[in-house]
């Protein structure tokens, strides 16, 4: 899928776009249902990036593209919750 960065409501200098599509693509990357109580349907994703830095990151997709509505690393409850389930998949 393409990534669309168009008008992002964050910095992409503190979170880069490599970063967001390696946390998209990690194959143990957690995915949530989607938020439904809003008009635009949301995704959350926690993934790890290849330089081993750990990202939340709300998305919304089409099916074709994925626009990021936010991403920034995980805290430390989240990042163990992702180390728990990787260590199960795993």
């Amino acid at each position: 899928m393409e990534l669309d960065l168009i008008d992002v409501h964050f910095d992409l200098q503190a979170v880069k776009p490599r970063e967001i599509e390696e946390a998209l693509e990690d194959p143990f990357a957690l995915r949530f249902l989607p938020d439904s109580d809003r008009r635009e349907v949301r995704y959350y994703a926690l993934g790890r990036t290849i330089g081993d830095r750990y990202l939340f990151l709300a998305f919304w997709t089409d099916g074709k593209s994925i626009r990021p509505i936010a991403a920034r690393d995980m805290t430390d409850a989240e990042q163990r919750f992702y180390d728990r389930k990787y260590a199960q998949i795993k």
